[in-house]
């Protein structure tokens, strides 16, 4: 197949990743042609994801009756399924973590949101699946709540490679890439090598629009007809705004000395990895988000549905600097109207770890019933 629109943003140096996972995307090679038709350079998986792929069909029931017949218990089969499928992820994009030295080619897991409040009991878990995976281009997902900060700063002093998940706000970021940096100078002191540390933020975005339309969809209801019009021009501004604010605060904070002294000594910067990309309503255009974003030392990662429109009628050019004013100008007049950004960011994040140990419980109970079905067949 010839290359897609998806490819092109690669121009820019963005990197494409997908937001997804199921066993067939390795044994069809549909991911495997994803990398030479689209670009493709990652893969990232949560509990959410996991659960729709592991109950949703029959393509792990083979893997599940022999662990069922070992007498496993589901946290452990929902572990060793899990570490198969980004084993094998990983294997398929090794090419492209090779050819980029390090830069690409990333396969994520996540810990689970149970730890996400626990700093010690994070990096032991961190620890674990990093030396389970056995694969080097495996970035382990840790929350970004505040304990998850100081974990996650532990772990880069160690020399790991890791995907903050769950941010929503750019002081959320900031508080994550000075992490990274205190982390990495750490490393440094005890002589470690800072090209082996790697690692991406991840800002979840159309949540964000999602609350603060439908905060602005309540006002609307009883405003003036100047009011409705201010209020309309906000709609859907909250989430892109965010992310081109934050991508200000990144070239702030990794084009400063502080950090230069570090990429001197092969240090790598942590891309902002724009998330939650999939359009939630329908009167927005389903790539409004990629084509808003676009430009270098970023990656995106999509759902396949995403990826589908995104060959299909994907616009590319360098967007991600444009209206850099404009956005800090559509935050203020957000909080001007009343409405508590800071408040929705913070909730946001809550319900990220909420959703994702709700997933993780669901999937369980699904493995009960797939126990009773393949055991009694």
């Amino acid at each position: 197949m010839a290359k897609t629109r998806a490819y092109e943003i690669k121009k820019y140096s963005q990197s494409l990743w997908l937001d997804f996972i199921e066993r067939g995307l390795f044994t069809s090679g549909e991911l495997k042609q994803m990398v030479e038709d689209d670009g493709l350079s990652g893969l990232t998986s949560n509990p959410t994801i996991f659960k729709e792929a592991l109950s949703g069909g029959t393509e792990y029931d083979r893997s599940c009756r022999v662990l069922f017949q070992q007498g496993r218990s589901n946290p452990e089969i929902y572990d060793i399924l899990t570490r198969e499928d980004i084993q094998m992820a990983a294997d398929v994009l090794r090419p492209v973590y090779d050819a980029t030295g390090g830069d690409d080619g990333y396969a994520c897991i996540e810990v689970l949101a149970s730890y996400a409040y626990y700093i010690e009991v994070t990096i032991r878990e961190v620890n674990r699946v990093a030396t389970q995976t056995a694969r080097d281009n495996v970035m382990v997902k840790v929350p970004g709540t505040p304990e998850g900060v100081h974990a996650f700063r532990d772990l880069i002093a160690s020399g790991k490679k890791i995907n903050v998940t769950l941010l929503f706000s750019s002081e959320q970021y900031e508080r994550i890439a000075n992490a990274y940096i205190e982390g990495l100078e750490e490393l440094d002191k005890k002589g470690g090598d800072l090209r082996q540390v790697a690692s991406v933020a991840s800002l979840f975005l159309s949540r964000i629009d999602t609350k603060v339309d439908k905060q602005i969809d309540k006002m609307r209801e009883t405003a003036s007809e100047t009011e409705r019009s201010e209020l309309d021009m906000l709609r859907g501004t909250a989430a892109t705004s965010t992310a081109k604010v934050t991508y200000q605060k990144f070239k702030e904070i990794f084009g400063a000395e502080r950090f230069q002294r570090l990429k001197e000594k092969g240090a790598r910067v942590q891309r902002p990895l724009w998330a939650s990309m999939s359009t939630k309503d329908p009167a927005y255009s389903d790539v409004k988000y990629v084509e808003a974003l676009i430009g270098p030392d970023t990656v995106v990662t999509v759902p396949k549905k995403t990826l589908v429109a995104m060959r299909d009628h994907l616009v590319v050019r360098p967007t991600l600097e444009e209206g850099a004013e404009e956005a800090q100008n559509n935050l203020k007049r957000i909080k001007e109207v009343g409405i508590d950004l800071e408040g929705i960011y913070e909730d946001l994040q809550k319900e990220g770890v909420e959703l994702f140990d709700a997933s993780y419980n669901e999937l369980l109970s699904a493995l009960d019933e797939k126990r009773v079905q393949l055991l009694a067949a």
